[in-house]
């Protein structure tokens, strides 16, 4: 009987106590130097050119000095190294922007190339465990690029065979710890490549303040904030329905506000009509002249709703068969339903009755009302099921701070937590985390951390007297632009 084994255990031929089986290991090539060399040699080069495709303007103003310095002495050299110099001073003073996207990030990401990853990527990698390690050789994640923005880096890395995205997420806090951000989000890019954000600083720390009242309105991106990346937030509002949870304190106010605001325009116009539900009777109640309705005890709104209802179904009625999606007009405007303390009426209400009215017609809005352009924007402390049963039915939903990890992807969907949206760590003090939330949208399954700016009750009263004046000045003013299709930022 024979038997193959591994070189490592065996000799060429063992025999032992009679009976035992023979055993024996094939003969071990030992790989010529030359090709050996050859391939170091290949991979080098390989790496040279990834190099100089990637990053052109790094190597160029690396090299161009040192050639320059060879050839013709430093003497010779520092007049056209000095003179771009000054050009390129000259630039980023003149057009920061231009100059920080063709130059100065390609630069930060070299830099950032060369000292902070490539340095410490093996150790990091092994101390996350994401190594594997066959035959005493350890296989390391490749770090395909690097790229520079105005907050984050971000690390485009190709997976070992076998590694799953889950295997990465689970270790995003070891990986910003590893190379000194803020924090590491994970995204797949494609089968087998991820994305890491490390943000390098923190735009969303400071509040921020409300924006100007915008000259148009594009109801599939009204500015809300601000994005953890320095891009504005915007909030699609038209054919959709939006679920917000956060604590008390966690800034839902500045949502509904700075939503409120970016709307202002379309409502002074009568393209966009507000309805507002006011059960705690704190929030809507200081600017409810901006509102068409408004309501604030519990019958009141079961009434409210009902009726937003039956104009629903009155679109429906008229619509069919005859187009399929709605653009607002002066006759047909684009109703948004804001409800705040959702809560209150779908389970902490004591009357059955005015309960069950409630839900049903939530559910009939929820469920109808995009194509008509009827949209609810719901705000709540509690995101559990019990709570609200309808959650599913939002498709954008927007988690602020959350007392547990737990309520993360109750509000954001599964696996939201682990991909990122950390909205149980927010700051509790109002200066700093009021107003931050990750956002997940219907369109991605990745969260995205923004800040909604902080309206504040003398831009509450600036706004109802800049509405009141354009709606006695109507005649002076043109109707803003009104764009209904295209996905939100």
């Amino acid at each position: 009987m024979l038997r193959r084994t591994h070189g490592e255990v065996a000799g060429d031929l063992v025999t032992t106590t009679p009976g035992a089986p023979l055993m024996f290991r094939p003969t071990v090539v030992q790989t010529p130097a030359f090709i050996t060399i050859t391939i170091l040699v290949w991979r080098f080069a390989c790496g040279l050119v990834r190099l100089v495709y990637r990053h052109p303007i790094a190597i160029l103003a690396t090299l161009s000095p040192v050639y320059l310095v060879i050839r013709y002495g430093w003497q010779a050299a520092a007049w056209p190294v000095g003179s771009l110099l000054i050009a390129f001073t000259a630039w980023g003073l003149t057009d920061r922007a231009t100059f920080a996207r063709w130059i100065g990030w390609r630069l930060l990401a070299f830099w950032r190339l060369i000292w902070i990853y490539r340095p410490h990527w093996s150790f990091a990698m092994s101390g996350a465990g994401l190594t594997k390690t066959a035959k005493s050789v350890e296989y390391r994640p490749r770090l395909v690029r690097v790229k520079c923005g105005p907050v984050a880096d971000t690390v485009t890395v190709k997976m070992l065979k076998g590694q799953s995205f889950a295997d990465w997420t689970a270790r995003a806090d070891n990986l910003a710890h590893a190379f000194g951000a803020l924090g590491c989000r994970t995204a797949i890019v494609r089968a087998g490549l991820l994305r890491l954000t490390f943000p390098r600083r923190d735009p969303l720390r400071k509040p921020l303040p409300a924006l100007p009242i915008p000259k148009a309105v594009d109801l599939q991106a009204v500015p809300v904030g601000l994005c953890e990346d320095g891009t504005p937030w915007t909030l699609k509002v038209h054919g959709t329905h939006i679920l917000g949870a956060g604590a008390t304190g966690a800034g839902k106010g500045s949502l509904i506000w700075s939503t409120v605001r970016g709307l202002l325009p379309a409502i002074g116009e009568g393209l966009v009509t507000l309805v507002g539900l006011d059960p705690k009777l704190m929030e809507l109640s200081y600017g409810h002249e901006l509102f068409h309705r408004y309501a604030a005890s519990p019958e009141d709104c079961a009434d409210l709703l009902e009726a937003v209802v039956s104009l629903m179904q009155d679109r429906a009625a008229l619509y069919g068969g005859h187009q399929r999606s709605h653009t607002p007009t002066i006759e047909y405007p684009f109703v948004l339903v804001i409800v705040d303390e959702l809560a209150f009426l779908t389970a902490y209400q004591n009357d059955r009755d005015l309960k069950r009215r409630i839900n049903a017609a939530l559910a009939t809005l929820t469920t109808q009302g995009r194509a008509v352009g009827v949209g609810v924007m719901a705000l709540l402390q509690d995101p559990r099921k019990d709570v609200i049963t309808i959650r599913n039915l939002f498709p954008d939903k927007i988690a602020m701070r959350l007392d547990e990890s737990e309520q993360v992807d109750m509000v954001l969907g599964e696996g939201a937590r682990e991909r990122g949206a950390l909205a149980d760590l927010i700051s509790p003090v109002p200066e700093i985390g009021a107003g931050v939330a990750y956002v997940r949208l219907e369109t991605s399954p990745d969260p995205v951390r923004v800040r909604a700016t902080y309206v504040s009750d003398a831009d509450i009263r600036d706004m109802v007297a800049w509405l009141t004046d354009r709606r006695h000045d109507g005649d002076t003013l043109t109707i803003p632009r009104i764009e209904t299709s295209g996905e939100a930022a």
